[in-house]
């Protein structure tokens, strides 16, 4: 088994026993904010999903749950694959570290973060994608936006549960003025 590979029946619960567990315990995920960069490293696009919830369309980051037994840098990998797609060609070093920890509560106002079915831990990574990426899954669109577009209070408000702040914190960990 690769290391991408995760054995479905010890990583998977049930929707009872995750609803549980959500009830519980902290989950862990992690978040991704997929860039391009040029041959000097510089970030020139910030890549943004749109996903309809609840009847909103809302652009998004890659985001997702890290399974048990799973490491965190396959889990980057596996949703960053399955959000856009898997000739994105990520560029996850082989010892990810996070630009910052966010922690997400099924209460609005205790952080800027909000997700309400849980209480959850994400690890924020920034990204470098190369390859042809497209929109996956449950996701609409994948737009290619520059630093400065994807600040625009325009965009930063059609982000909800506190994605708009992750991605001022990417781009402020990067150096880009906000």
């Amino acid at each position: 088994m690769s290391s991408l590979e995760v054995e479905p029946s010890g990583a998977w619960l049930s929707r009872e026993d995750l609803d549980a567990a959500r009830e519980r315990l902290p989950i862990l995920y992690v978040d991704a904010v997929p860039v391009r960069v040029d041959d000097k490293g510089s970030v020139t696009a910030v890549g943004l999903l749109l996903r309809a919830s609840d009847g909103e369309v809302r652009r998004e980051l890659v985001s997702g749950r890290v399974l048990y037994h799973e490491r965190v840098r396959d889990a980057l990998l596996r949703h960053i694959e399955k959000d856009l797609g898997p000739m994105a060609l990520p560029q996850v070093p082989p010892s990810p570290q996070p630009f910052t920890v966010a922690e997400y509560f099924p209460i609005p106002g205790v952080t800027p973060f909000h997700d309400p079915r849980q209480h959850a831990v994400s690890l924020a990574f920034v990204v470098p994608v190369a390859g042809d990426a497209h929109p996956q899954q449950d996701a609409l669109d994948l737009t290619w936006l520059t630093p400065r577009e994807a600040l625009a209070p325009s965009v930063l408000d059609e982000m909800d549960g506190g994605h708009g702040v992750l991605l001022r914190q990417a781009l402020a960990h990067l150096g880009h003025p906000v």
